[in-house]
Parts: structure tokens; sequence; C-alpha cells
């Protein structure tokens, strides 16, 4: 493959912005802002006087898709961690050459490692917002410690990175066969299991290895998951808005019943009055912690993440929230009150470049 790697930038007179999404040729030859689900948001950046423009993504024209991205400021990023079968090694490669050569990527992929991993699990655990949570570094570590620690309840077995539930597998023990684990995994239409260890222990084996992360999470399993999950949109330090979801991938099984079928995410705009008190904690506090402990500089937080936390047991009857997960590779939908704080943040990230440039001259 052919780098992109000039010496300089090209001069221009307007600001530029990017949206990099996934697709196939002919969608990149089409070029149409108003056939992406980011027409919306395409059509803010106009009104604010933004030019903003796809760049449509695929690691087979990613060269061409790197020359484009070296002639704007911004680019915003949505692309999961695994798409269409391919993870995003060759996608994080150009997007650290394009950042170096100085134009500002969302979500940079130091960020997404910093912040998009199950890692950020462990990182926080002790935070205001944290749970009960293990690294695991090999199936030999996963047979001798989750026995123990499913004699104090359910656990949530997590892969280093994912989306979709994949990867993720809520296990507890028979109470009718001490030899057999009750398992179920997150992806939806799966049916919970009842495995042997060398079953199980055989079915967790490829997320120990390097392709997979090398290690999984190991997170105490929430009981009041079944009241649904909260997922607070952000835009760099200011919440965006919310989802509100009955998320049922993991829901007990009743007997031979499966899990219901999980409701639809409800969005709402950041001034919803039941997420009020989260949205005072993320402001005034927890994101700067977060930031802080995973070693994010505050430039460097995305221009658009989502925090989904589940609730967890009240604490003198205030409402407590527990991370779950963190999404930043691809965060879509999104509410549409996210959108003109989206606007401003890139204007702010403009108005920066512009004058770096200016003190550049």
């Amino acid at each position: 493959m052919q780098h992109i790697t000039p010496l300089s930038r090209p001069s221009r007179g307007d600001a530029r912005v990017a949206l990099l999404y996934p697709g196939d040729r002919a969608a990149r030859n089409r070029c149409d802002p108003a056939e992406s689900r980011f027409a919306a948001l395409f059509d803010a950046f106009a009104a604010a006087g933004i030019a903003a423009r796809p760049a449509v993504y695929h690691d087979d024209f990613a060269d061409e898709v790197e020359a484009q991205l070296h002639a704007v400021d911004v680019v915003l990023v949505w692309c999961n961690p695994i798409e269409g079968g391919r993870r995003r090694d060759v996608l994080d490669a150009m997007l650290r050459r394009v950042a170096d050569a100085g134009v500002h990527v969302s979500a940079h992929p130091d960020a997404i490692l910093a912040l998009g991993t199950k890692d950020v699990l462990v990182a926080s655990r002790d935070l205001p917002f944290g749970s009960d949570v293990h690294r695991v570094d090999s199936l030999a570590q996963l047979e001798s410690e989750l026995p123990q620690r499913l004699l104090g309840g359910a656990r949530v077995l997590k892969q280093h990175r994912g989306q979709s539930g994949a990867g993720v597998w809520r296990v507890e023990r028979d109470a009718a066969d001490s030899t057999l684990l009750k398992v179920r995994h997150a992806q939806r239409g799966s049916e919970e299991e009842r495995l042997a260890w060398p079953a199980f222990l055989q079915r967790m084996a490829p997320y120990f290895e390097p392709a997979s992360g090398g290690h999984m999470i190991d997170q105490a399993w929430q009981p009041r998951l079944v009241d649904g999950m909260v997922r607070a949109y952000l835009v760099r330090d200011r919440v965006g808005g919310f989802g509100v979801q009955a998320v049922n991938a993991l829901y007990p099984a009743t007997g031979a019943e499966p899990p219901p079928l999980p409701g639809p995410r409800l969005y709402y705009g950041a001034d919803l009055a039941s997420c009020q008190g989260l949205r005072a904690s993320l402001e005034s506090g927890w994101v700067e912690l977060l930031r802080e402990r995973v070693g994010l500089a505050r430039e460097r937080l995305p221009l658009l993440w989502d925090c989904d936390f589940l609730l967890g047991e009240p604490d003198a009857q205030v409402e407590r929230y527990v991370l779950c997960e963190i999404n930043v590779s691809s965060v879509s939908p999104f509410p549409p009150s996210a959108i003109p704080l989206i606007v401003s943040a890139v204007q702010a990230q403009l108005a920066g470049c512009k004058e770096a440039a200016s003190g550049a001259r």
C-alpha cells in the first residue's frame, strides 16, 4: 500500500471537515451527504457555514481516503472495532499519520484505546461509577479465579474490544448441578446454555488469543439490569443527550423461556428530568476523573462519545450508576439534541486550527 506523507499540508481559504464512515466504492463515488445516516449533521454544518464532506472509507481504497483527509482540518470518524469482518488496523494506522500531519482526528485511535475498550472498567473501578472488576490475562487465570468469584453471584465476562454484545457473557453457577455453569452470550438471539467447566473454558479460549486482545474483563453482574440502561452522550465534557433502553440481552432466563426482546432505545435531550443527577455528576467531575485516570489529555476527549450506565444498588436513597462500557469508535445513532453541541465543538476546534496556522506563519 502506498502511504500518503506530504511534507506540508495544502493551503486553503475555508476550513474543512470530513465525516468518515464505512462504505463501498459505489457509495464513495456518489459522495452524497443526504444518503448517509449523518444527513442532519451535514445540514447543521452547512447552516453554520462549515464545509463538511463525506469520506466514505474501506481498506481497499484507504490511500485515496488518506489523501482526502490531508486536505481538511478536522475529521470525525465512525467505524466499529470490527467492520465487515475486518479490524481497524489499517484505518487506525492511517488516522495516526493524518493526525501527525496536523489534522484533528476524533476519535483518535489513542483516545479509543484509553476510553473505548473494556479495560476502562478496570482503570475506573474505584471511581464513583466503578464496580467489582478484574482483568483476566489467561485461560489458566480464569480457571483459577472465576470459581471463587462465582460463589458471590453471577459475573459478566467481556472481551477486550467489540460491539453489539459480541464477546460478552453472563456466567453463574448452576444451583442444581455444581459441575455445570449457566452461560449466556449477549449477542442478540443467544439462549442460555449449561456447560461443564472444560466446555466453558474451550468457549472462552479464543478471547485470550492476541488477535482478540489477549485478555478478558470480569465484572460483577448488576441485578438492576432488568431496570434498563442509561446511555449518556457526551460532546467532549458536556452532556448532549441521553438514550434509555431496556437491555435484555443478558436478562436472566425464567425456566425454559427465552429472554424478552430488547426494547427500543428512546432518545432525549440533556434536560431529561430523571437524569439530571447523572448529568451533573458527569459534567462536574466524573468526566475529569475518568480523563485523568486513563491519562487522556483534555484536548483529546472525543467530539462525540457515550457512556453506558446500569443502575446500581441505591446508596443512602441516592441513585447509583455503574459504568458498563464506553463507546467511542462509532457512536451512531445519537440524539438530535447533541448536534448543536457537536457543531459548536467543531467550530471551536477549527478556530484553534486557524490560530495555530496563523502563529506558524
